[in-house]
């Protein structure tokens, strides 16, 4: 059985791999706000997905297993420079291109330390979620026809991509609101999302600078700069 089929075997019924609808990076904000809380319901069906047949952490292989025991090795392994491939000896970027060593280095560190909340916490997770990868009506409907990137860690990093890709739609403050109305408790929400936020922004942020994108580089650092000032506001 291909990896799409055992994913979507795993998927509840509620989860579209094959929606009908419009790119969500064509809403405007003022739709999106209108329709967020479908985005935010399909996500947690996607984190309550069955996965007692799969152990660890990490991306997908081909057969929908994981590489890694623990998410700490997940996290950390992601940045190693020995990777056979695209990031082989990646740290010689800092001094070719515009990923800054000192930027980076610190938001290694903030995520390394914040590691130890989302310990244990395994959950089907797209990993993916930025808007050009989601399909919607702006209604009713909102599909992942992508699973490419997906895998085992905490469902806070689907949120945390949204949030990544366009912070000016406050994701993690309407999150905050959603789950107030639903009574969902994350425990150390605070720091399992940054966590998950710094993990993803400084992977996105070394792939952008190794394709000379500068404009997406800036961008991205300051989204990644500001938001531990918007979480701890919450």
């Amino acid at each position: 059985m291909g990896k799409d089929h055992i994913i979507q075997s795993m998927l509840s019924a509620k989860v579209s791999m094959t929606p009908n609808g419009f790119v969500a990076d064509q809403l405007s904000p003022k739709q999106f706000a209108d329709c967020h809380e479908l985005f935010f319901d399909k996500i947690f069906e996607i984190s309550s997905s069955d996965i007692s047949g799969v152990e660890g952490y990490g991306e997908f292989n081909e057969d929908c297993q994981t590489n890694y025991g623990t998410c700490r090795e997940f996290l950390i392994d992601t940045f190693a420079e020995d990777k056979e491939g695209y990031w082989y000896n990646w740290r010689e970027m800092f001094e070719t291109t515009v990923l800054e060593r000192e930027f980076f280095e610190r938001y290694f560190k903030e995520m390394e330390d914040r590691i130890h909340y989302c310990e244990g916490k395994r959950y089907l997770v797209n990993n993916n979620t930025f808007f050009v990868n989601m399909i919607t009506d702006g209604k009713t409907t909102v599909g992942f026809p992508d699973w490419s990137r997906s895998g085992i860690c905490d469902l806070l990093l689907d949120f945390s991509i949204m949030d990544l890709n366009k912070p000016y739609l406050k994701i993690p403050e309407l999150l905050v609101e959603y789950c107030k109305q639903r009574d969902i408790v994350i425990p150390d929400f605070q720091e399992r999302y940054l966590c998950m936020a710094y993990y993803k922004g400084i992977d996105v942020l070394r792939w952008h600078a190794s394709i000379d994108d500068t404009e997406s580089c800036m961008s991205i650092m300051k989204s990644v700069s500001e938001l531990k000032d918007r979480l701890y506001a919450l």
